[in-house]
């Protein structure tokens, strides 16, 4: 899928303060709620990657020792897999309801305004970390991040925290860190070892090295 941040990416055309914030949705819910729809759709058209299916591949070696920790909110690794995804910016598949506050797999579009599976009340937004929420799992990504030997941030820009503060988390809890990035992230400097090239080429080569 595109990314949010490249050029050419889905903010492209789009204010992210519109569409990725809780003010946007307050003023113009259409618009947000259409916007995800739009994602949602995209979704279904692609498929996972090399990179996606090594990381599954790598799950079967290692088992509940691999944790992913993604900052996508789409369901590629779980199509490729993996079981052990953590997501910690929300996904696509889910719909929140601010009416009774529960939270259901969601396929259809939210823009219609359908009812909630639970209390039936319209009131579903896309249950997505927006700007100036609070991401999902934190406490379970600390206790990963401190068990863990090596973490490994992959085809991230290094811009956006809590996530870009990983890095520095694990080294000082004793991980061998490294970065495999197209193009070297605002954190790379922090890790013991960097490599470049797409992920499709770069990640599964590492986890043959691991396996």
């Amino acid at each position: 899928m595109a990314t949010f941040r490249d050029s050419g990416g889905l903010w492209e055309g789009h204010d992210v303060y519109e569409v990725a914030t809780p003010e946007g949705f307050a003023a113009d819910p259409d618009r947000v709620l259409r916007f995800y729809d739009e994602r949602r759709a995209a979704v279904r058209r692609v498929e996972p990657n090399a990179a996606h299916r090594a990381l599954a591949d790598l799950e079967k070696v290692l088992g509940s020792r691999l944790t992913i920790v993604t900052q996508n909110v789409d369901d590629l690794h779980e199509r490729a897999g993996s079981r052990n995804v953590t997501h910690m910016h929300g996904e696509l598949l889910r719909a929140w309801c601010l009416a009774c506050g529960d939270k259901h797999p969601w396929e259809a579009d939210l823009a219609t305004y359908p009812p909630c599976p639970g209390c039936e009340v319209p009131r579903l937004r896309p249950d997505i970390v927006w700007f100036g929420e609070v991401p999902y799992h934190m406490e379970e990504i600390d206790a990963a991040l401190r068990r863990a030997d090596v973490f490994a941030a992959i085809g991230t820009s290094g811009e956006v925290y809590p996530a870009a503060g990983f890095v520095s988390a694990a080294a000082a809890y004793g991980a061998r860190t490294i970065e495999l990035n197209l193009h070297p992230s605002s954190v790379a400097g922090q890790f013991d070892e960097v490599r470049q090239g797409p992920a499709t080429a770069i990640v599964p080569q590492w986890v043959g090295e691991l396996t």
